[in-house]
C-alpha cells in the first residue's frame, strides 16, 4: 500500500500529497490509515519527474502543502538541474529558508533531521 500525508490545506490536491519519501519517528504512522496526518512528519522527499506538470507541483505546490502542515523539512531533489534543495522553517504556510546546492555537494539537512547527506551518488541516476 502506498502511503500518503493529510496536511491542514486545501492549497494542494484537497489536502492530500503522496511523497516520494517521509522521514518519521518510528511508529510515526503506525495505524493511521492510508492518509495519515502530516503532523508526524519529520522531513518529505520529492524527487522531480519528467511529467509537463513537474515545475509547478514539485517546485511550487508541495513546498507550500508541505509548509502549511509544519513539515520541518522538505528535500527537493531536482533531476532537471541536478541540484537538491532543502527547505526548512515553515510559517505562516511557506517555507521562510531555502538552499539550493549542487548534486555531490554534502548537504546539511536542519532540525528535526540533523544530518549531513552526501549527494555525489544522486549524480549516478540522473537520465
Amino acid at each position: 500500500m502506498s502511503l500518503g500525508l493529510r496536511a491542514p490545506t486545501e492549497r494542494y490536491r484537497k489536502g492530500r500529497a503522496r511523497a516520494d519519501g517521509v522521514l518519521v519517528q518510528v511508529g510515526g504512522l503506525k495505524g493511521h490509515g492510508e492518509w495519515p496526518e502530516a503532523g508526524g512528519a519529520l522531513m518529505a522527499v520529492e524527487i522531480t519527474s519528467y511529467a509537463s506538470d513537474t515545475n509547478q507541483r514539485d517546485r511550487v505546490d508541495k513546498p507550500d502543502g508541505y509548509a502549511a502542515a509544519g513539515i520541518p523539512v522538505y528535500l527537493l531533489i531536482d533531476r532537471d538541474d541536478c541540484s537538491v534543495v532543502v527547505f526548512n522553517q515553515p510559517e505562516d504556510g511557506r517555507y521562510r529558508h531555502e538552499e539550493k546546492l549542487p548534486f555531490g555537494a554534502s548537504v546539511k539537512l536542519p532540525d528535526p533531521v540533523n544530518i549531513a547527506l552526501d549527494t555525489e551518488p544522486l549524480k549516478e541516476f540522473v537520465d
